[in-house]
């Protein structure tokens, strides 16, 4: 898909009973107008309008780029 991005958010929470801290991932798709997220970018979405039947996020910030590595 060109523009979309697939962001993995993690969430670590404390389990209620156990203790056992826990993580639990959710992908979302977003969009990304200039095409410049790579894999493993650590960005910033914000929530926007239905922008197709699973995207509404939309990328603000690329919060930290991965460096290319050179072959």
């Amino acid at each position: 898909m060109d523009k979309t991005v697939a962001v993995a958010i993690v969430r670590r929470y404390q389990h209620p009973l156990y203790k056992k801290v826990v993580r639990k991932t959710k992908k979302i798709l977003a969009h990304d107008e200039q095409n410049s997220c790579n894999v493993g970018d650590v960005v910033q979405v914000v929530e926007t309008r239905p922008l197709s039947r699973q995207k509404r996020w939309r990328v603000q910030a690329v919060v930290s780029a991965i460096q290319p590595a050179n072959e």
